[in-house]
């Protein structure tokens, strides 16, 4: 028989940064410096939905941003 706790129902994720967080911060994981010799790259993202409702159009779109982001660093472009 195990002794191990069931994993919970969903991901908490106050639980997860509190932890990581400052190991976050103490890495400058969230601090840039443009690089003005890159060419740059970026996208325009459109205000929030006033509705509030997120629909799979929303999933899709922010996934697209995501991977050209992704895809424009990886050519060693400023994004």
């Amino acid at each position: 028989m195990s002794s191990h706790e069931p994993l919970p129902r969903a991901y908490e994720p106050a639980a997860v940064e509190a932890k990581w967080f400052p190991t976050w911060e103490k890495a400058g994981n969230f601090h840039g410096e443009p690089d003005p010799d890159k060419k740059p790259y970026s996208i325009v993202i459109p205000p929030p939905n006033v509705t509030g409702i997120l629909t799979l159009g929303h999933v899709l779109n922010n996934t697209l941003q995501d991977i050209l982001c992704r895809y424009h660093r990886m050519k060693g472009e400023e994004v």
